[in-house]
């Protein structure tokens, strides 16, 4: 939708929010504020199958009337939402920065009285998704400007799903076919080859592993493992025969080994640690998921026979912990799940505008500041409010740090096993984090008339008053390149997270050091920029301070050894304002990058691809199969981002890394796409496949301000990414034409989503706990009178009701059409009793 849509009011999603205030009134103004009277305010969303139009009422149940001053209402809008029609007389909306906007009265106000509501027409431009909806309102009176009072939200989300999108489901899950159980792979990510036995195994707490001292790391974890499920710790030794679990020294590939299951015992073979650890992650595939339930008294491995070794040896994901926090055990959790799918690599962003999430000695106001969001009429006490964060400094995704002590436990849990963290460190953009924090530490200096140390570390040119505004909405969030200060604090930085490292034996071969999104019109007022300029005549202008910023950085992560990372601008140029370019003459100081745009009609369908055959190591990260934020499906109602496209699991399964085009079969709205759409766009050459050095899934959290909705939307996506970074390409990818409409796609299609149906979700409702992954909406079809219903996952069951009331799990399952009467309800159900979104259907 690209009309800004007017707020009507109708029925199906309803936000209520209120809080408590007492208001005494003098002259007009409101004098205290005292907890008793309420204002609430609500989203009533309209109920049609299509883009629904938000309503926003503001209604006064207290006992005093709010008048036409003294107050302000602040909120955080994704979008930048305006007022319209003769609400721009009544209200004035204006955006303080970034995501944050405030709400105050005009001179049309109509005073809102006791028991009395006011419709307020907020519009917002291209809404798709209720989670572009304003969020974390709050209001601050004149009389305390520091006290912002949070708006507690006690709405109930709309759990349904559309029709037609119930019905794009039910055709897209009509074209799987059905799959017996021992087609199944007997692990996962599918291996190399593999042959199954009659026979099994049984492992008990009788049972020894015999394993050299070279994999006494994985043999401790692998005890670990044993001991939870048997309840006894089991025998090691170094030599052995007999029944047992063996840990051999063999001569596999990088990552490679080679497992054995007979009556024998279970032998695992590799080169290397990392492969025995590998081996034992299929091995913990093949328990039964009850193991991960209960104490057992034996584990029974199937007769098997695998020879494996991973595609890619850089298999990552991204998470963002900047710009909503996760906790460090968390991380751990996370890091667990990564190990059992044989992923390799945990890219942190850690810093970001809205926030700085790592300890830095020496620099404590990175923490101090950077890391805490919350309303405060002094900007370098805290941020302010971002993505719904509200005003209390204590909500824990908009604050919170990993201490250095955080950090490094972090660093060895992942090491021990085999997973690297890169930290990102994004600058010279997506930086006010940062940038505020030492602005603060500038003024406690200079206030102490320490203009040394003051200016130690800045980041900023104080003359400067370029006027720009970056895409997030951010008028102050980009480092100066032409201050010497800026280059002591990235080599401050770089040193402390490398001693950091070292104390936890971990390995760092490269920093990520973003490159992202610097707007347009940023240091075109700057004198350092101006005197650099006409000192270092070989820079040329403002945009090729570009270059020179990532050169000077390069030098500083060099001195530690340590390889350039960043976004795909690093290795380009800008030709004019607004084109980029491949940067050719930077190509062999071997940086690496992440390739995110691929979005058609931007001209970067091909990036990826012209970076590859240019010589730079590639990451995959392509926005439109690997960004697991974007929403699952284009339901109002489905959690997500949406501006990149709509990314189920499907998308990464499918997605081909060396010929992304053949599966590309929709743009970012959803829409299909000819493969003509790609004429004119570069290959990859056969010889730059080695410059795809992986894939990359991406967790940004810009909507994870809730629990449940970290996992919700990473799983079950994370397991397409797994099988494509670890699995060789499949047979069906050596197709031209039609792929996903083929016989061969559509058979490994089944066979994989009865893997994670089957096999997967039943592991992961237990498995450290348990994972709270999507369950998805049933697919639904009405045909002559009938409604037809069917799932995504085998195993998984719809149950429904007929009398509009909502379905459980003991409501019936639905296993033969429906005879359309009245009003029933579907849902689909996992095995332990949880459910996903509904479908209602009425006469």
């Amino acid at each position: 939708m690209t009309n800004p849509v007017i707020l009507t009011l109708k029925r199906l999603y309803t936000t209520v929010i209120y809080f408590g205030l007492s208001v005494s009134v003098t002259n007009g103004q409101h004098k205290a504020v005292i907890a008793e009277s309420r204002l609430v305010c609500e989203w009533t969303i309209d109920d049609r199958d299509s883009v629904p139009d938000p309503l926003f009422n503001l209604r006064n149940t207290g006992t005093e009337a709010l008048r036409q001053s003294g107050w302000k209402i602040y909120f955080n809008s994704i979008k930048k939402p305006f007022l319209a029609g003769p609400d721009t007389a009544a209200y004035h909306l204006r955006q303080v920065n970034g995501d944050l906007f405030v709400l105050t009265a005009g001179k049309k106000f109509p005073v809102l009285h006791p028991g009395h509501a006011s419709t307020i027409r907020i519009r917002i431009p291209g809404i798709r998704n209720y989670t572009e909806l304003p969020a974390g309102f709050y209001i601050v009176f004149d009389a305390s400007p520091e006290k912002g009072i949070p708006i507690k939200n006690i709405s109930k989300e709309n759990f349904s799903t559309e029709y037609s999108i119930a019905q794009a489901t039910y055709r897209k899950n009509e074209q799987q076919v059905p799959v017996s159980y021992n087609q199944l792979s007997p692990v996962f990510p599918t291996p190399l080859k593999y042959t199954k036995g009659n026979g099994s195994f049984a492992i008990t707490r009788n049972i020894p592993i015999i394993s050299p001292q070279e994999f006494s790391n994985e043999t401790a974890l692998l005890v670990a493992d044993l001991q939870s499920i048997l309840g006894a710790v089991p025998g090691v030794r170094e030599t052995g025969s007999g029944p047992a679990i063996y840990l051999r020294k063999g001569n596999q590939p990088k990552g490679g080994y080679h497992l054995k299951a007979d009556k024998t015992g279970v032998h695992i073979s590799a080169s290397g640690p990392e492969g025995i650890f590998y081996g034992i992650q299929s091995l913990k595939s093949m328990f039964p998921a009850k193991v991960w339930k209960e104490h057992q008294n034996l584990i029974e491995i199937p007769e098997v026979d695998i020879e494996d070794a991973p595609r890619f040896g850089h298999r990552a994901l991204l998470l963002d912990v900047a710009r909503n926090f996760q906790s460090k055990d968390k991380i751990l959790k996370l890091l667990d799940l990564l190990a059992l799918y044989k992923l390799n690599v945990l890219h942190l962003h850690l810093i970001d505008d809205e926030g700085w999430r790592l300890e830095i000695p020496g620099l404590p106001e990175l923490t101090e500041v950077g890391s805490r969001r919350g309303h405060s009429t002094d900007k370098f006490t805290m941020l302010p409010p971002s993505y719904g964060s509200g005003p209390d400094s204590t909500n824990p995704f908009g604050s919170g740090f990993y201490s250095r002590k955080d950090f490094i436990e972090i660093l060895r849990y992942a090491t021990a096993r085999h997973i690297k963290v890169i930290p990102e460190i994004e600058s010279p953009g997506h930086a006010r984090a940062a940038i505020i924090s030492m602005d603060a530490r500038y003024y406690r200096y200079i206030n102490q008339g320490m203009k040394k140390e003051a200016e130690q570390y800045l980041l900023r040119d104080i003359p400067d008053s370029s006027s720009y505004q970056s895409v997030q909405g951010w008028r102050d969030n980009v480092m100066n390149p032409a201050i010497p200060s800026t280059y002591r604090f990235i080599s401050k930085v770089t040193g402390e997270i490398v001693k950091m490292y070292r104390e936890a034996a971990a390995p760092i071969e490269t920093i990520h050091m973003g490159g992202d999104e610097v707007p347009e019109g940023v240091w075109e007022k700057s004198p350092a920029v101006h005197q650099l300029l006409k000192e270092n005549r070989s820079i040329g202008n403002s945009y090729d301070l570009w270059k020179y910023y990532f050169s000077k950085v390069n030098e500083i992560l060099k001195s530690h050894a340590i390889k350039l990372y960043g976004w795909e601008e690093i290795g380009l140029k800008r030709i004019g304002k607004r084109k980029w370019v491949v940067d050719s003459t930077v190509a062999d100081r071997k940086y690496q990058v992440d390739v995110w745009n691929n979005i058609i009609g931007t001209g970067a369908e091909d990036l990826a691809y012209r970076m590859a055959n240019a010589g730079f190591r590639v990451v995959l990260s392509n926005v439109t199969n690997l960004y697991f934020d974007m929403a699952s499906n284009a339901s109002f109602f489905e959690h997500g981002m949406n501006w990149g496209g709509f990314v189920d699991i499907d998308k990464p399964f499918y997605f081909i890394p060396y010929n992304y085009y053949l599966t590309t079969v929709e743009d970012d709205l959803g829409r299909k796409v000819s493969p003509d759409v790609f004429n004119g766009k570069k290959s990859l050459n056969h010889s730059a496949r080695q410059h795809i050095v992986g894939l990359q899934g991406a967790l940004w959290s810009e909507t994870i301000t809730k629990e449940e909705s970290f996992e919700y939307l990473l799983l079950p996506k994370l397991l397409g990414l797994a099988e494509r970074a670890w699995a060789g390409d499949p047979a069906w990818t050596s197709q031209k034409d039609s792929i996903l409409q083929g016989n061969e796609y559509r058979q490994a299609w089944s066979v994989f989503t009865s893997q994670i149906g089957l096999k997967e979700f039943a592991r992961l409702d237990y498995y450290r706990g348990g994972f709270r992954y999507r369950i998805p909406e049933p697919g639904v079809e009405c045909r002559n009178g009938l409604v037809m219903a069917n799932v995504q996952y085998p195993g998984l069951i719809i149950r429904y009701t007929t009398d509009g009331s909502e379905p459980d799990a003991s409501s019936p399952e639905y296993v033969e059409p429906l005879r359309k009467k009245g009003t029933i309800i579907l849902k689909v159900f996992n095995q332990a009793g949880r459910s996903g979104k509904k479908v209602i259907l009425k006469n």
